[in-house]
């Protein structure tokens, strides 16, 4: 794919790495976010000495990070719904909140020997539910805390963080084990979430009224994946990050036989790659914003998967600890780059009322692809060997560059996905009430013979927005005996799901609108009718009535 001019950011809107820390909202709560994550891996180290001292078998131990790492994959949907139907500040809270208890109670359980393995599992488990629970609701707040010029570099700052946590954590948590115990280990990352939870409890991000009732929760995850569906832009995201992290999941998933087979290392070699990998994590984020400024989105992401097979191919051939280990750096950027560029992309294409719903479907995406391709590589490594499990890997990573030669992962700094907010509710004649319904719109316009290929491809966009906001049965209809007139036609469950599927018009949406207004030539605009649909039933003649009587009262028979 030729990189255009458009897809390449101005010097003007160029940024350093650091920039989004000069907003004091969000440099405080990555601060503590970042606190908290080390307070997270430093638990999982103490988990998972403790579960081999308690159960001294490998599938327990593995166990435990699939304990954490499962509620992810279960609750992303639930999560990503929760945190757009409610204050994602309280949302956010209360899962802190929740694991600071859960991880309270964890601690006393261990102090007192009190712990079982299965125990042990189920409070990692209800951690792992809180961190599903606060990832959506994280993400999509960012934007709440940096303007959008900001957010690219927010994310990339995000990520970073934590790679930051993952790098050091380690170290740090078997130190705390080795000198105090597991407990300890618990005790410490109880402590962390304190000034993240203080944090929140003091930040007042913006508030935007909402005059309609709540989604249901059904229909909020509904509306979410109707919207990504809908979406082109997020669904070559979901497809290239899917691909992406079958490939990775070579490297993240066979680093410990890397370490040991390749290497003839041990649990020192395997610390060695493991916090190479997270400092190359680092630096990625650190040169992101430069890297954004002369690439763009494509390119930025097919630099990433070309570096991680790169690393993989290598690793897979070396023997040498040097070698391999600068890889796992090169390997710890292309991961960053890649996944932080795909993140901004579905942040910058869905707008604030879904947008934690299309990160949640981007990570169960990305977290489900990346345990399929851990499981793939680890049972080629099992029937062939480690080495062409590597190369196989490498080769899926570069199937994922040429993929970007029919699914683009394309900039979306340029939509402007700000609400129209100049929608007003209309009166109506008939008494109505917002599960009235359903409710039939259509909208008619007169259209010159000239004009209607332009007015066709309008409405195959106007067709998309509908349906993506909550339409249904939309419908394009021609008169017979008066060729000019056109008819757009749609129908919504009930009334205030049509007041909610107009309040979600964009201004990236409402171009659409105003070209098909500019192509109508009648001497008023497009005329509107709202109509609700009622059964010929729904009021009794005077036969049924007295039908209805008589079923009542046997006795009046005429």
């Amino acid at each position: 794919m030729v990189e255009s001019e458009s897809d390449v950011a101005p010097l003007s809107q160029r940024v350093t790495a650091l920039a989004p820390l000069r907003h004091s909202v969000f440099r405080r709560v990555w601060l503590a976010s970042t606190l908290a994550n080390m307070g997270g891996i430093i638990q999982s180290v103490g988990a998972a000495w403790m579960m081999i001292s308690l159960a001294a078998s490998a599938d327990m131990v593995a166990l435990v990070q699939t304990s954490v790492t499962l509620p992810t994959m279960l609750l992303s949907l639930v999560a990503g719904a929760t945190a757009d139907n409610l204050d994602r500040r309280k949302v956010m809270l209360g899962a802190h909140v929740f694991m600071l208890i859960v991880s309270i109670v964890l601690m006393v359980c261990a102090w007192s020997g009190l712990i079982t393995p299965w125990l042990l599992l189920l409070f990692t488990f209800l951690i792992g539910c809180g961190l599903a629970f606060n990832m959506p609701a994280w993400q999509a707040s960012v934007g709440d805390m940096v303007p959008r010029s900001d957010l690219p570099g927010a994310i990339a700052l995000s990520s970073m963080g934590f790679n930051i946590a993952r790098a050091a954590g380690p170290a740090i948590g078997g130190a705390i084990v080795a000198a105090v115990g597991a407990a300890a280990a618990f005790a410490v990352n109880a402590l962390c979430y304190i000034p993240l939870i203080a944090v929140l409890m003091r930040w007042r991000p913006p508030q935007h009224p909402n005059v309609l009732p709540r989604e249901t929760l059904g229909g909020a995850i509904a509306a979410g994946v109707r919207y990504v569906a809908m979406s082109p832009k997020i669904c070559a995201v979901l497809a290239r990050a899917v691909a992406f992290c079958i490939g990775a999941g070579g490297v993240m998933a066979l680093l410990p036989l890397i370490a040991k087979e390749l290497l003839g290392g041990g649990p020192l070699t395997y610390g060695l790659l493991l916090g190479a990998f997270g400092l190359g994590a680092v630096a990625g984020a650190v040169g992101n914003a430069r890297l954004r400024a002369v690439l763009s989105t494509e390119s930025l992401v097919r630099l990433g998967s070309v570096a991680f097979a790169t690393a993989s191919a290598v690793s897979a051939l070396s023997s040498y600890v040097l070698v391999t280990t600068v890889m796992l750096f090169i390997a710890g950027a292309g991961w960053l780059l890649t996944l932080s560029t795909m993140n901004v992309v579905v942040q910058m294409s869905a707008p604030r009322w879904v947008v934690a719903r299309a990160l949640s479907i981007y990570q169960m995406a990305a977290f489900g692809a990346l345990a399929a391709g851990s499981w793939l590589w680890g049972t080629v490594a099992e029937s062939e060997s480690v080495p062409g499990a590597l190369l196989a890997s490498a080769a899926i990573l570069l199937a994922c560059v040429l993929l970007g030669r029919w699914l683009p992962v394309s900039q979306a700094q340029d939509l402007n996905l700000d609400l129209v907010r100049s929608w007003k509710e209309p009166s109506t004649a008939v008494p109505i009430v917002a599960r009235s319904g359903p409710i039939v719109v259509t909208i008619e316009y007169r259209i010159r013979e000239q004009d209607i290929v332009e007015f066709l491809r309008a409405m195959s966009e106007r067709r998309r927005i509908r349906r993506r906001d909550g339409a249904r049965n939309w419908r394009l209809l021609r008169d017979l005996a008066d060729p000019e007139i056109w008819v757009e036609r749609y129908e919504t469950p009930t009334w205030a799901d049509y007041v909610r599927h107009n309040s979600r018009m964009t201004q990236q949406d409402a171009v659409v609108s105003e070209r098909l207004r500019a192509l109508h030539c009648g001497p008023d605009g497009p005329h509107v009718r709202r109509m609700i649909e009622r059964e010929t039933t729904a009021v009794p003649t005077s036969t049924s009535r007295e039908r209805a009587e008589t079923l009542i009262d046997p006795t009046r028979i005429s």
